[in-house]
């Protein structure tokens, strides 16, 4: 039986430097592979915290957080789903004097700027806990919107609602994730499917509110009663969301998010997330002008939104509990691949109003699944000391997809003078490529036989 390192000071710097030997010997035999075994082999044993069985799966606080993750979900992601609303107004409104593709930098950047933020509040999580990101960010929230409400302006509107506005909705979008993962451990997949029905019943409420409000009571004020709303779902989220693990401070180093991109089964996750987060925002932008220019009413367009929003509860919710029995990239590869059919399949020849209706219902469920099985998937893959970082680190980089996927589709429909045919080619081939990125991550982690994984 190997000796433990705290028996003398000699037996621990032997051990010390038996361990270091073997980690090396590892990497230099195989270092794609060893290379998470060699970190392994390096580290002391794991906190109790971090052992498997320790994980309450339940309880009064764990609920609370969950339920407290999902409103932050709400305000988050959940605004943020209510885009195309948005995208059609700015176009005969304030904004338009400006082309499809100058307006969709606006929902570009505010999913650019919510999803960017992981690295810095996946770092200022592990080392403080989810408190300060959760009070500061409420703020910047809460206060980008009011200052939206008051904009006329092209450049007023980036820097209210495309960048302060999700620089604070990243600071409670993040702790959702990484607290709701420090309580459950078999029924994550279940429990973070709950958190992101948050996003889902969020993206039906809101463009519910501003189709309704802006009518009766202008834009200004739909704007504040949506930001009213927002504080006060954001006070129940401070008051709620809590980590089971303790905060422990580290200096800030680039190489924590560089890192693990060393390990092949992490960095295909990552490429697969932001190939597949390119293609599936296109629909979240385009589906209202696109119906419109089939002829749907303006009345009817509007609602395609929180329709595809409402139909990804189920998606969100649904896959998550079946992927906790059979596999989390099972599920994940099915819910991919039939995304891309369905932009491919059905959105791309669809014209009359009863097709795009079952287009944005089942979109909507496909796209939920993508969603709510991506923290599921990081956490998996990752140590769970570091799930803060790694989730960090994915989002980060599928910050610049959705950052570049709508403007893409804009300019193109622009150089095609007002047809969404290539866009849509666009969307549906990205999500192809991340179908297939998402598999080459399965086959690296359990090869190619039939397993839960």
């Amino acid at each position: 039986m190997a000796k433990s390192f705290t028996d003398t000071g000699h037996d621990s710097e032997t051990s010390v430097e038996a361990l270091e030997k073997n980690a090396d010997q590892q990497l230099n035999n195989n270092p794609d592979v060893g290379l998470e075994d060699a970190e392994k082999a390096e580290k002391p044993p794991p906190n109790s915290w971090m052992d498997p069985k320790s994980f309450p799966e339940g309880g009064t606080k764990a609920w609370l957080t969950i339920a407290g993750s999902s409103a932050c979900l709400f305000v988050s992601f959940g605004w943020v789903n209510c885009v195309g609303v948005f995208q059609q107004y700015y176009q005969t409104h304030q904004l338009q004097d400006y082309t499809a593709s100058d307006i969709s930098w606006i929902p570009a950047l505010q999913i650019f700027f919510m999803l960017f933020g992981g690295t810095f509040v996946g770092r200022i999580f592990d080392n403080y806990g989810p408190r300060y990101l959760l009070l500061v960010g409420a703020f910047l929230h809460v206060f980008g919107l009011m200052m939206t409400s008051i904009s006329t302006k092209y450049y007023q509107i980036l820097l209210s609602q495309a960048i302060c506005s999700p620089i604070g909705a990243s600071m409670v979008f993040y702790p959702a994730f990484t607290c709701s993962s420090t309580w459950f451990f078999e029924k994550r997949g279940a429990a973070l499917g709950l958190v992101v029905a948050g996003s889902s019943l969020g993206g039906v409420i809101f463009p519910i509110m501003i189709i309704h409000l802006i009518p009766e009571v202008g834009f200004g004020w739909a704007m504040r009663i949506c930001a009213f709303l927002i504080l006060a779902l954001l006070i129940f989220a401070n008051l709620t969301v809590r980590s089971r693990i303790p905060p422990t401070k580290r200096p800030f180093s680039l190489m924590a998010f560089i890192r693990p991109l060393k390990v092949p089964s992490f960095a295909l996750l990552t490429a697969a997330v932001f190939f597949f987060y390119w293609g599936m925002f296109i629909p979240f932008t385009f589906i209202v002008v696109e119906a419109q220019s089939h002829g749907m009413s303006l009345r009817l367009a509007n609602y395609l939104v929180p329709i595809l929003n409402g139909a990804s509860i189920i998606g969100r919710t649904v896959p998550n509990a079946i992927a906790d029995k059979v596999g989390r990239f099972n599920v994940m590869i099915v819910m991919s691949i039939f995304t891309t059919v369905l932009i491919l399949a059905l959105w791309l020849p669809a014209t009359g109003n009863a097709a795009l209706i079952v287009f944005a219902a089942l979109i909507g469920i496909a796209s939920g699944a993508g969603i709510g099985l991506t923290p599921a998937l990081c956490a998996q893959v990752s140590p769970i000391q570091e799930i803060g970082v790694r989730s960090g680190t994915v989002y980060s980089i599928a910050a610049f997809a959705a950052l570049t996927g709508s403007p893409i589709g804009g300019q193109i429909i622009g150089d095609t003078h007002g047809s969404f045919r290539y866009a849509i080619v666009f969307g549906g081939v990205s999500c192809a490529i991340g179908s297939a990125l998402f598999i080459a991550t399965r086959i690296t982690l359990a090869g190619v036989k039939m397993t839960k994984i």
